[in-house]
């Protein structure tokens, strides 16, 4: 469980990426994504911060 630490922390970056850029209209996608991806988001960031505090 330690080693997924960092590859959802990278996940967890792109999705924020991929959100700002959508957000700012640089990356064209429907409100539809735009909001699922934000969920998607929002379950990586509390599985990768649950993972995180358990095991360090």
């Amino acid at each position: 469980m330690y080693a997924l630490i960092l590859p959802l922390g990278i996940v967890n970056l792109i999705l924020v990426l991929i959100q700002i850029l959508g957000g700012l209209k640089i990356f064209k996608m429907s409100y539809k994504l735009h909001r699922n991806l934000g969920i998607l988001l929002g379950v990586f960031v509390v599985l990768h911060a649950a993972i995180a505090i358990i095991y360090t």
